[in-house]
C-alpha cells in the first residue's frame, strides 16, 4: 500500500484534521472494536439499512458494511470542494438547459453534436420545455477522489438520482450513538438538515400551476428495487408520501395522488425510476412503473419531475470530459475541481491508446454505473483484458478510458487492526431556488485490500464523512 497519499498521515506524523482520532483508535481494546461493530451491525439491521444486489442469490437485503473509523476533512479543504461542486452543479444545468434549448455550445463547436443528439440518455420529448427555475438536475452527486494534500479529482458526475445519501445520514447517526464522546470532545459540521433542505429545495422548484404549499411525493419502483431502503428512509424522515405508480394517476392537466380521503393533486414528483419507465405513453410502452400521461402534465407545467426527464445526458461518462469546457464557456470561471484525464475509445488515435496500454487502465463503459461494465488493468489477468480488448474493438464508442489513480487511503477497522484502505467521496448537491451543500457525503471504502472498488454493488463499504467547524 505504499506509493498512496494516507489522508491520516504517518504514525509520527499525524495530520491535524486526525489529530483527534489517533488516541482513540490506539488505545480502543480489540475487544471493544469487536463489540462496537457487532452493535453497529445490530442497528443498521433493526432499522432497516440494507442494499440489495442485483442478479445474487441468498439475502436480498444485506448490509452494507460499515467501517467506524471516520473521514475526516478539515474547514479549508471543505471550502475548495463546496466551491467546486457547486460550480460544477451550476455548469451541468446550464448545459442540460442549453441542449434541450438552442444548443448554443454545440453551436460553437465546443462540444460534438452527435455525443449529446445520439446520446441514448437525451430524451427529444423533452426539447423546449424548460423545467421551474430552468433546474433540469435537482440532486447532483459528484464522485470526488484524492491523490495527494491538495489534489482533487471529480470521478464522475451524476445527475439523475444518485443514490447513497441515506448511508451519510444514517453512518452519522449510529456514529453519535456509539461513540458521543467523540462528538462532544470535537466541533463537526452537522448533516442531519439534509432532509429539510432536500424538501426546501424540491418544494422551491413546484410548477407555475401550484396553489398553495406544494405537495411533494417520492416515486419508488418498489420494495425491489436495490435502493428502496433509501426511497423509504426519505420519504419518512422528510414527511411526505412515497409512492408507486398505481398510487398515481392524471386527470386534465394534473397528477393525482389516490388517497383515503379522496385524490390529492401532486405537485413535485421526486422520482426514482429511470426516463424509460416514467410514462408508457412517452417512453417505454411496457413500462408498470410509471404514470400514463405524467408526460403530459409536465410540459403544460402541471407538475415538476426531479430530476428532469433526459438529465442523463449531462453524466454520461463521454460528455464527462467536456464538462472543464462547459464550466469555461457558461461560467466564464476556470474549474475548482479538475476531471482524471481520459481517453475517448470513439476517437480513433485515443482507442488505439489504449488497447495497447490495457493492463495499466481503467477503462468504463459510458453508460455504466455501479462499478459494471469496467475493466481495472493493473488487477485483471491477460485473459480478462484480451476479452475487454475484444469488447472495445467491436464497439468502441461505448468505452472510456483513465489512468489508474493512486487513490487516497483512510484508516479503517479490519481483523488484524487498522489498515488503509481506497476511499471515494459522494457529497450531495441541491439545486433549486439556491444551491446547497451539506458539509459532508458518502465516504465509500474498498474494504479488499489493494482494491480500487470502492462501490457498494462490489462489496465495497461506507464510513461516517466529518467536516470539522473552525
Amino acid at each position: 500500500m505504499t506509493g498512496y497519499f494516507n489522508e491520516m498521515g504517518a504514525t509520527d506524523a499525524v495530520r491535524p484534521p486526525y489529530k483527534a482520532l489517533e488516541g482513540w483508535a490506539r488505545d480502543m481494546p480489540a475487544e471493544l472494536r469487536s463489540l462496537k461493530q457487532t452493535e453497529a451491525e445490530t442497528l443498521f439491521r433493526r432499522i432497516g439499512i440494507t442494499f440489495a444486489v442485483y442478479g445474487e442469490g441468498g439475502d436480498p437485503d444485506r448490509l452494507i458494511p460499515f467501517d467506524m473509523f471516520p473521514r475526516v476533512f478539515s474547514a479549508a479543504e471543505w471550502r475548495k470542494l463546496d466551491r467546486g461542486v457547486k460550480q460544477r452543479a451550476r455548469a451541468l444545468n446550464a448545459f442540460l438547459s442549453d441542449v434541450y434549448g438552442r444548443g448554443e455550445i454545440i453551436r460553437a463547436g465546443r462540444v460534438p453534436a452527435h455525443l449529446v443528439y445520439r446520446n441514448e440518455a437525451y430524451e427529444p420529448a423533452v426539447a423546449g420545455i424548460r423545467p421551474p427555475r430552468g433546474v433540469y438536475s435537482h440532486i447532483v452527486g459528484i464522485d470526488l477522489v484524492r491523490t495527494g494534500p491538495d489534489e482533487f479529482f471529480v470521478l464522475e458526475d451524476n445527475c439523475r438520482t444518485p443514490s447513497g445519501v441515506s448511508y451519510m445520514l444514517e453512518n452519522r447517526e449510529i456514529m453519535m450513538r456509539m461513540f458521543p464522546e467523540l462528538f462532544r470532545e470535537t466541533r463537526i459540521a452537522p448533516v442531519e438538515n439534509y432532509p429539510a433542505l432536500l424538501r426546501r429545495t424540491l418544494q422551491s422548484v413546484a410548477p407555475q400551476k401550484c396553489n398553495g404549499a406544494p405537495r411533494v411525493v417520492i416515486l419508488t419502483p418498489g420494495h425491489y428495487n436495490s435502493a428502496y431502503y433509501e426511497h423509504s428512509f426519505l420519504a419518512d424522515v422528510m414527511g411526505i408520501e412515497l409512492v408507486e405508480a398505481a398510487d398515481l394517476f392524471v386527470e386534465g392537466d394534473y397528477v393525482w395522488m389516490r388517497t383515503t380521503e379522496g385524490p390529492q393533486r401532486v405537485d413535485v414528483i421526486y422520482r426514482r425510476i429511470d426516463d424509460a419507465f416514467l410514462d408508457p405513453l412517452c417512453f417505454r410502452p411496457d413500462s408498470m412503473l410509471g404514470v400514463p400521461g405524467l408526460m403530459n402534465v409536465y410540459r403544460s407545467g402541471g407538475v415538476t419531475i426531479a430530476s428532469a426527464p433526459g438529465a442523463g445526458v449531462a453524466d454520461d461518462k463521454a460528455i464527462y470530459t467536456f464538462v472543464p469546457e462547459m464550466i469555461r464557456f457558461y461560467l466564464g470561471e476556470e474549474p475548482v475541481l479538475q476531471n482524471v484525464p481520459t481517453w475517448q475509445c470513439a476517437k480513433a488515435d485515443d482507442c488505439q491508446y489504449v488497447l495497447d496500454n490495457l493492463a495499466e487502465l481503467v477503462v468504463k463503459e459510458v453508460h455504466g454505473s455501479g462499478g459494471y461494465g469496467m475493466l481495472v488493468g493493473p488487477r485483471s489477468t491477460k485473459e480478462q483484458i484480451a476479452a475487454f480488448a475484444a469488447k472495445i474493438q467491436e464497439k468502441p464508442d461505448n468505452y472510456i478510458a483513465q489512468p489508474t489513480l493512486a487513490l487516497s487511503t483512510c484508516p479503517t477497522f479490519v481483523e488484524e487492526g487498522i489498515a488503509p484502505r481506497h476511499v471515494d467521496l459522494r457529497p450531495y448537491c441541491l439545486v433549486g431556488e439556491t444551491i446547497e451543500l451539506v458539509p459532508g457525503g458518502l465516504t465509500r471504502v474498498a474494504l479488499t485490500e489493494g482494491s480500487l472498488v470502492v462501490n457498494s454493488s462490489q462489496g465495497g463499504g461506507v464510513k461516517d464523512t466529518w467536516v470539522l467547524v473552525e
